[in-house]
């Protein structure tokens, strides 16, 4: 069986629950932001670019981002995979598209494709669950595999396809539904929570990432806006945001 799961956070949690023996694939792409025009497409230019603009240069070693091919070449050999597949997400908008992704994949195989549904149904900042977000006790407990019928693969491996097509800078996950956007509403709430008085930017960031309903603002994408806004001249930072960390920066607003 092999066990898919998105990001590091969630492998501690999963092993634990089905033992240190697995087949475990571990798909770490954030799919909810940035653009998908080129992530099924080998070697994922487009996309690794994004994800280099992304990463703060004051943190290395940064990823390889040319990796992210590698994602590509193991979902196109699932079809021809004898052993059955089974797939860990809660509400993260990121779990949600990488269910679809792998629906995708399997839509014209036999392969059994198994769900465990970890989250509460609700992608709201207070309700949402995500797989890591589970203490292992409780992972045991969902450990309830779901068969995904012919129909559901159908409908998930249409989400995919049409969310790709849409090439949205970011991917909310409401009600079933993927929600595309650009980033005017995430860069509109940043700015909302500067104020023209120099202040923390880890504060800011952190007022950005509870009110991102439909997805995970991660603190590196955040981040990235705030660098972006501050290009256009639209926030400053007390030092050079090139050069340290996050957590050395102030921010304050520009009229």
């Amino acid at each position: 069986m092999w066990h898919v799961v998105c990001g590091d956070n969630a492998v501690k949690g999963v092993t634990r629950v089905v033992g240190e023996g697995l087949s475990l694939q571990v798909l770490r792409d954030d799919l909810a932001v940035g653009p998908l025009v080129d992530v099924d497409q080998p070697p994922c230019a487009e996309r690794a670019a994004f994800w280099q603009a992304v990463w703060p240069a004051a943190v290395q070693p940064a990823p390889d981002f040319s990796t992210l091919g590698d994602d590509v070449h193991w979902l196109a050999s699932l079809a021809n995979e004898t052993k059955p597949v089974t797939v860990w997400h809660g509400d993260s908008a990121s779990e949600q598209l990488m269910l679809c992704r792998v629906a995708a994949a399997l839509q014209r195989s036999s392969l059994p494709f198994f769900e465990v549904p970890c989250g509460t149904g609700d992608s709201r900042v207070a309700w949402r669950r995500a797989v890591a977000m589970h203490a292992p006790d409780e992972l045991v407990s969902l450990y309830q595999p779901r068969l995904v019928s012919s129909s559901r693969r159908q409908q998930l491996g249409g989400q995919w396809r049409q969310v790709v097509a849409e090439n949205a800078g970011v991917r909310r996950w409401s009600n079933n539904r993927f929600q595309g956007e650009g980033y005017l509403t995430t860069d509109e709430t940043l700015l909302a929570a500067c104020t023209q008085e120099w202040q923390p930017l880890a504060r800011v960031m952190a007022e950005v990432m509870k009110r991102s309903d439909g997805f995970f603002a991660t603190d590196f994408f955040v981040f990235w806006r705030a660098r972006e806004l501050a290009k256009a001249g639209r926030l400053a930072f007390s030092a050079d945001a090139e050069a340290v960390s996050y957590g050395e920066l102030e921010v304050r607003r520009l009229s």
